[in-house]
C-alpha cells in the first residue's frame, strides 16, 4: 500500500524540499527519523549530457518517529561535493524529482538533472556525497524538526562522451586500404555543447558479416580536437568502429558500426 506523497505533488515536494528547508518555520534538530539501504542509481556512475534531462533512481528504508505516519515526514536524497550538507542543499545540490513512500517503510524515487541549469561547470565530473533531508511535520501542517542526515558514501557524476565513425572508400578491393576517421567528443557544462576528448585513447574494432562480436585491431590516440585516423587493409567484409572506456570524470562511448562492402 502506498503511503504518503507520490506522482507530480512528489516530484513537486522533492524539487522544492531543499529550498524550503532554511526556512524558519522549525529549527534544525533530530528529526527521529533514520534512512538505511539507500542506493542510488543501481551504485552506477551517473553519467550526464548537455541538455537531456537525467533522473537517476534510487531506493531506501525509512523508519519514521513514533507518533507520525508516513504522509507527517520528508526524507529526500540529494548530492553535493565540495562543501557541506547543509550547503550543498542551499546550492548547487542535485535534489529529489520525485519520491513515493510505503507504509512498509520503503521508498522509491527518482533523482532530477537539468544539466544547463544544475551542471554549470566541468569540475562538477567528480564524485559526490549522498545526504538526506528529513523532515517531520506537526499537526498544525508546519515542520517541526528537521536535519541532514549523512552517510551514504558517494557517487560519482561524469560527463558523457561519444564517439563517431566513417570507413571509406565503400565498396572497397580486398586488400586495398580502408580509412578510417572519427571522433571522441564529451559534454562540456560550460558551454553546454560536446568538444573534442584531446589525446583520449580509443580502440579501433572490426565486426565480421555474420558475427556478433567486435575485436580490437588497434590504439589510436585522438588529436587536440579529438579527431581519430587511421588506416588498415580491407580484408572481409564487416563493420569497423570507435569505442573507448570511462576515466574519473567521463563516461566510454562505442561509435554505431560503419559497414564496408569488400569486393
Amino acid at each position: 500500500m502506498r503511503a504518503g506523497r507520490s506522482g507530480t505533488a512528489a516530484a513537486l515536494a522533492g524539487a522544492l524540499a531543499l529550498v524550503a528547508f532554511t526556512a524558519p518555520a522549525a529549527e534544525a534538530s533530530d528529526t527521529g527519523i533514520t534512512v538505511k539501504n539507500l542506493v542510488i542509481n543501481n551504485g552506477k556512475p551517473i553519467i550526464v549530457g548537455t541538455k537531456a534531462e537525467v533522473t537517476p533512481d534510487f531506493t531506501f528504508n525509512v523508519s519514521k518517529p513514533s507518533g507520525y505516519s508516513y504522509s507527517e515526514i520528508d526524507a529526500f536524497p540529494f548530492l553535493y561535493h565540495d562543501v557541506t550538507a547543509a550547503q550543498g542543499a542551499e546550492k548547487g545540490g542535485i535534489y529529489t524529482g520525485s519520491v513515493t513512500f510505503y507504509d512498509n517503510g520503503f521508498a522509491d524515487g527518482e533523482l532530477y538533472i537539468d544539466p544547463p541549469y544544475r551542471l554549470d561547470s566541468n569540475k562538477d565530473a567528480t564524485t559526490w556525497k549522498i545526504a538526506v533531508s528529513a523532515r517531520t511535520w506537526g499537526s498544525d501542517g508546519q515542520p517541526d524538526a528537521e536535519e541532514y542526515l549523512t552517510g551514504f558514501g558517494s557517487i560519482p557524476v561524469k560527463r558523457r562522451a561519444t564517439a563517431t565513425v566513417n570507413a571509406s572508400p565503400e565498396p572497397v578491393a580486398k586488400g586495398a586500404t580502408i580509412t578510417v576517421t572519427g571522433s571522441a567528443k564529451r559534454a562540456d557544462w560550460v558551454k553546454h555543447t560536446y568538444v573534442g576528448f584531446p589525446g583520449k585513447l580509443a580502440k579501433l574494432q572490426f565486426r565480421q558479416a555474420g558475427t556478433s562480436t567486435y575485436k580490437t585491431v588497434k590504439y589510436v590516440r585522438a588529436s587536440s580536437a579529438g579527431y581519430l585516423k587511421t588506416t588498415v587493409t580491407a580484408s572481409a567484409d564487416g563493420y569497423w568502429r570507435w569505442a573507448f572506456g570511462e576515466t574519473a570524470t567521463t563516461g566510454g562511448a562505442k561509435a554505431k558500426g560503419d559497414y564496408v562492402d569488400v569486393t
